[in-house]
């Protein structure tokens, strides 16, 4: 598939300049884009990579000189790395779904397909499954009975969605991805050592091991629109109550999202965060990397959390927070500071014990 210049142009909003007309097939730096890719030049320093490439066209930054650059076009945009979106986008023809419904796959006779819907090999769509039009259902996925899935979604290979389950227009699931599963609760018949443990914040406890039993999951999970998750990620059902994630919110690979949680719109969970159960996440929180949070807890809206960052209490909105325990982030810069300082202290320490134990001998 090919785009002209000018179409690409149009479809990010840009500025071009010079032969519009070039035609684009890919996509590449600025060193190695061939002749019918668009270089991404987004930047100044980006540009000596042009000169070791054969690209004709690119994306350049406001200012830039492109025809000193050797091209023969050039996109202009204000934010050039937000014009990767509309770019990529353009691009991605996504996986090859053929048309209707493949004779490998299985319907059940009371599922919905609506108009335009690809489903894909060995797949299987459960009683009463609900498929929105054109959504494109990739091989080996399952949906199970009473399912609801929006439109023009897509599902991607080996992607498993549990019964009972709502989810908005257009979305999109990477490959592997668990939507739908048990929740983790377990309780024993007197209380468990957990929860004295928990009750005395660490003194030893007195209570004797016992058997766990399920408390089964009764809820079901609800997804609002526009909402993405990566591969391997799993969000649990709820125990009663639905787990709930919000509009527009991005689950990044390896997350999980316990029962109960609730993820607020236009939220954005990177790799390997885990929301424990009942906690509830406001809207447009960020949690990078590795971040853990406390079950029955919330996070407020527009909270940032940096990579591997530990949430066990509430925190108030608009907080930055990093560490282990999170904490402010310029509190936690500064407690770093003071912990860098330690070995130091400690020889201070000892030399002054040293130096009192001296002047009391002699004495």
């Amino acid at each position: 598939m090919s785009h002209t210049v000018k179409e690409i142009a149009d479809a990010l909003g840009a500025t071009v300049f010079g032969a519009s007309g070039l035609s684009i097939t890919g996509a590449a730096e600025p060193a190695m884009a061939g002749s019918e890719d668009i270089a991404l030049a987004l930047k100044p320093e980006y540009a000596e990579g042009l000169s070791k490439g054969s690209a004709r066209a690119a994306i350049v930054w406001d200012g830039a000189d492109w025809q000193a650059l050797g091209l023969e076009a050039a996109i202009v945009v204000p934010r050039p790395r937000y014009a990767m979106s509309g770019l990529t986008a353009l691009l991605d023809p996504g996986p090859e779904i053929a048309p209707g419904i493949h004779p490998s796959s299985f319907v059940d006779p009371t599922a919905e397909i609506g108009d335009g819907a690809a489903i894909g090999p060995l797949a299987v769509i459960g009683a009463r499954a609900k498929i929105g039009a054109n959504a494109r259902i990739a091989s080996h996925v399952s949906i199970a009975e009473d399912a609801v899935i929006g439109e023009g979604a897509l599902i991607h290979a080996g992607v498993r969605i549990g019964a009972r389950v709502s989810i908005g227009d257009r979305f999109i699931a990477q490959p592997g991805a668990v939507v739908g599963s048990d929740g983790f609760s377990f309780v024993t018949p007197e209380k468990s050592r957990v929860e004295e443990a928990r009750a005395s914040l660490g003194t030893e406890t007195t209570a004797q091991n016992a058997s766990w039993t399920r408390i089964h999951s009764l809820g079901a999970v609800e997804i609002g629109d526009d909402v993405e998750i990566g591969a391997n990620t799993t969000i649990d059902r709820g125990t009663i109550r639905a787990t709930r994630i919000g509009h527009r919110t991005k689950l990044d690979n390896l997350v999980h999202i316990g029962h109960n949680v609730e993820v607020g719109e236009d939220t954005l969970l990177c790799g390997q965060v885990g929301i424990a159960g009942s906690t509830k996440i406001g809207n447009r929180v960020v949690m990078g990397g590795q971040c853990g949070v406390n079950d029955n807890i919330f996070v407020g809206d527009d909270v940032v959390c940096g990579g591997a960052t530990k949430v066990f209490t509430n925190v108030p909105a608009g907080r930055v927070m990093l560490g282990y325990p999170a904490m402010k982030m310029e509190q936690y810069l500064e407690a770093s500071r003071n912990w860098r300082r330690l070995p130091r202290v400690m020889d201070d320490i000892k030399t002054l014990k040293k130096s009192v134990l001296k002047d009391d001998k002699d004495d």
